[in-house]
């Protein structure tokens, strides 16, 4: 329970990694904000953010369901007010919630890779700009923001598309440069870099992709809550992968 009393707004938690980070952070002894789009059961993708939060409820956690589009300000602005309404407070934010529909860039539509772009980039900054006036009155906070390896890895399999391989460069640098921005507020801003999980969306885009080699997305749970427990003066601007967290592991045996 190293994160007992804290609150926690964790986006895209309606499934798959958002879910396994919201879980997580409940089972750490958070307030979780279940922050996401899904509000009906889909026919395709398993996930609603009522689920996620009776999941926790059930556990004896507590959680708050909230429908909204990161994307939206006006979305975004509620969802805080919300929750400092609920919770008096807002310590850590998981910018988790993304979009791809990968395609060659020659075939993709720009309607498509602006919707990419609106949801992973503007909706991670967005999301971050809202919550900071609650967490600078506070004296300190934690934004953990969610990158992939298909950022620098030029041969990624399976094929995720250019648009969202360039909109987590994007989460990289953004995450660098604001928590550089942030350290005279005791923030910090930290970014997970995932490989490979085995979540509804991404096993949807890929049916018949051998996953056994796959992470599953409880890890990142636990990396995400490691990071969230750190001290937010020192623990900041930090691009952090299985790898770091492995590495980190072996030296302390």
């Amino acid at each position: 329970m190293k994160l007992r009393d804290k609150v926690a707004i964790v986006t895209g938690s309606s499934r798959g990694l958002g879910k396994a980070i919201a879980l997580a952070f409940a089972k750490e002894g958070s307030k979780v904000v279940v922050a996401a789009r899904t509000e009906k059961p889909s026919r395709v993708i398993a996930g609603t953010i009522y689920e996620t939060a009776k999941e926790i409820e059930d556990s004896g956690g507590i959680a708050l369901p909230v429908k909204m589009d990161v994307a939206n300000e006006d979305d975004v602005s509620s969802m805080v007010q919300r929750t400092v309404e609920e919770f008096q407070r807002i310590d850590i934010l998981v910018a988790n919630a993304a979009t791809n529909r990968p395609a060659p860039f020659l075939k993709m539509p720009f309607k498509i890779w602006d919707e990419i772009m609106r949801v992973n980039i503007r909706g991670v900054a967005l999301c971050a700009k809202a919550v900071l006036p609650a967490m600078i009155e506070q004296g300190k906070g934690h934004i953990i923001t969610i990158s992939s390896v298909a950022a620098e890895n030029l041969h990624h399999e399976p094929f995720t598309g250019l648009a969202y391989d360039v909109s987590k460069v994007a989460i990289n640098r953004f995450t660098i440069g604001l928590a550089e921005e942030l350290k005279p507020h005791q923030i910090a801003v930290n970014v997970l870099v995932t490989d490979n999980t085995v979540t509804e969306g991404w096993s949807f885009l890929n049916p018949t992709v051998d996953k056994s080699g796959w992470s599953k997305p409880e890890r990142w749970g636990r990396y995400a809550t490691f990071v969230a427990s750190q001290n937010p003066a020192h623990f900041t601007g930090k691009i952090l992968s299985k790898q770091y967290f492995q590495d980190m592991c072996r030296s302390e045996i």
